[in-house]
């Protein structure tokens, strides 16, 4: 666990709905006070929660509104007393990040490039550094619910708000968790009752995929390398490949390999299918994410297997190592920095708010073809869905 650390931010205690105290009118030269959320909220006709939204640059206000409450800021002089509204919301500042760490043992694919807790990561930094808070982050085990439970809770403590990614503890957990803490769950369930979820759209993404593999490419063999089951984005993308398949007559899931989202379990899933009859090798291979894919790749190709010619290899996320590797890989772009940066903004509204009714959010995906599905040497960009 580390953390990084900027300056405390001005933060405002007026959206607690608490009368105005001491602490919140400023003294300024001479004997009279300053104007507070309040005086603010009652100029502008507004509640003191769209004025702390406005303060804190959240989004959810109407840009009329917002012009209209900068405007009586200013011509209040309104000065927020970031450390003593702090200290009366009892606010830490910090947001904490729960993932999990390498599920796999790592090859240069985990070591040289961005992977997708990374690129989650750059989002949520770049809306702390609006309002310059910091952030806690925590990397757990993913094979124990129990421990993993324990150490939130232990976080929980020392934050304003929990961003959690995958599916790290039970739903059970995750109420008992939500409780105390605000939550927001990054590719979580969308069924999850307890949280927010903000998550790309997989099932389009993948469905994009796979119709591409069988309307273009006439691929109707076609074998998966799974995410973990405990991922929920991993299952999304695994039941949209079957229910696909079973939209085209004379396709069929030629087998299935239950991966870690590593490089690694793509070539031990090749390694599985090498087994097999030469006749009975399937056509193309759809793989989870795309170090996955990498590996699957590289392994074919050792065995002297040719890409795409003889097996198409497909992947999902979109890393920038998939441009690298021959032949390119064709993947479903998913937005993984805006995955934080969306996910950080609902959870610092929930925190400013927490009655907000629960949210649920997809972004959309975005089919990127190159070469290891069988196409030719170009690069182009089809929406995957959004929902």
């Amino acid at each position: 666990m580390y953390s990084r650390r900027c300056d405390p931010t001005i933060h405002d205690a007026g959206c607690s709905g608490r009368p105005p105290t001491g602490s919140d009118r400023l003294t300024g030269f001479g004997s009279s006070p300053a104007s507070t959320l309040y005086d603010v909220a009652h100029e502008a006709g507004v509640s003191t929660a769209t004025v702390s939204r406005v303060v804190h640059g959240y989004e959810g206000v109407r840009p009329a509104t917002r012009q209209r409450v900068l405007k009586v800021i200013e011509a209040l002089g309104y000065i927020p007393d970031g450390a003593a509204q702090s200290m009366a919301r009892q606010r830490k500042e910090v947001i904490g990040l729960v993932a999990v760490e390498s599920r796999s043992p790592d090859t240069d694919v985990e070591q040289e490039g961005l992977l997708f807790i990374e690129e989650v990561l750059r989002g949520v930094e770049f809306s702390l550094n609006k309002i310059e808070w910091s952030l806690l982050i925590s990397l757990l085990r993913g094979d124990d619910q129990v421990a993993a439970f324990r150490r939130m809770q232990k976080v929980s403590a020392k934050v304003d708000g929990l961003l959690i990614t995958e599916g790290i503890v039970s739903s059970e957990q995750l109420a008992l968790l939500a409780a105390r803490t605000p939550i927001v769950l990054i590719a979580g369930s969308p069924d999850e009752p307890h949280a927010d979820v903000i998550s790309a759209d997989n099932g389009a993404g993948t469905r994009a995929l796979v119709s591409h593999l069988v309307e273009q490419h006439g691929r109707t063999r076609l074998f998966a390398i799974a995410g973990p089951p405990e991922a929920p984005d991993a299952r999304e993308r695994r039941s949209a490949l079957t229910q696909t398949l079973a939209d085209y007559p004379g396709t069929r899931l030629a087998g299935s390999f239950e991966g870690r989202f590593a490089a690694m379990s793509g070539q031990l899933a090749v390694r599985d299918i090498l087994t097999w009859p030469r006749s009975e090798l399937p056509d193309a291979i759809v793989c989870g994410n795309d170090q996955m894919a990498i590996g699957a790749i590289r392994e074919l190709q050792m065995a002297g297997i040719r890409v795409p010619a003889d097996v198409a290899v497909v992947g999902f996320d979109d890393m920038h190592a998939g441009t690298l590797v021959a032949p390119p890989l064709t993947t479903v772009r998913q937005p993984m920095r805006l995955l934080g940066e969306r996910a950080c903004s609902r959870l610092l509204e929930r925190i400013a708010d927490p009655a907000l009714p629960r949210h649920v959010e997809r972004l959309p995906t975005e089919l990127i073809i190159r070469e290891s599905c069988g196409c030719g040497g170009h690069q182009s960009g089809q929406p995957g869905g959004a929902q």
